[in-house]
Order: structure tokens, then sequence, then C-alpha cells
């Protein structure tokens, strides 16, 4: 049988499928899998399409691991930003009275 594609699906839908086609489904990264319902799968293994004995174990991965890519987050920016924020671009508060009086 062919292992199919579980990339994209919710758990819930991922377990189903893997049910229907004779395959059992686990994952390292979550030990509560049945209690997963809306998370998605990002990565699994054996790919889809792999020829498989019925009753196989199908390992799928609901979040990237470290250096394997997604959105992540994209702090500290290179280059970083100038210091100073506004402060750069607005003059610093004086007397309110000089700023009121015309030359």
């Amino acid at each position: 049988m062919r292992v199919p594609r579980l990339v994209g699906l919710m758990a819930v839908d991922a377990r189903e499928t893997a049910r229907r086609q004779g395959l059992l489904l686990t994952t390292p990264d979550r030990p509560e899998l049945p209690l997963a319902v809306v998370d998605h799968v990002v990565r699994q293994y054996p790919r889809p399409g792999a020829e498989v004995p019925r009753d196989s174990m199908v390992y799928v991965w609901f979040d990237f691991g470290p250096g394997e890519g997604g959105g992540g987050v994209h702090e500290p920016r290179v280059p970083r930003p100038p210091r100073g924020g506004l402060q750069r671009e607005l003059d610093e508060p004086g007397d309110p009275s000089v700023a009121l009086s015309s030359p």
C-alpha cells in the first residue's frame, strides 16, 4: 500500500486518513496525539507515495524542529535599524514660548 500525503492536514484528519489506509499514526513531538485536534502536520515519514505493508507506523510532526524552517522569529534584523527612533527625526522639546514667537 502507498502512504497518503498527511502534511497540511489537521491532526484529527491525519489520524482518520491513516486509519482508513490501514496505517498507524504516531508522533515523536506530541505524546498526547489523541488529544491533538487542530494542529497541522508539517512533516511525515515515510514520505507520501512510499510503499509500506499494512499496519505500518507513519510518523508525523506538528512543529518544525530547530533549524528546520518554519516562520520563526525574524529578529534581530540585519542590518540593525538606527538607534534613537523618533528622537532622531524630531527636535528636542525646548521652551514652548520660543516656538510660538515669530521672527
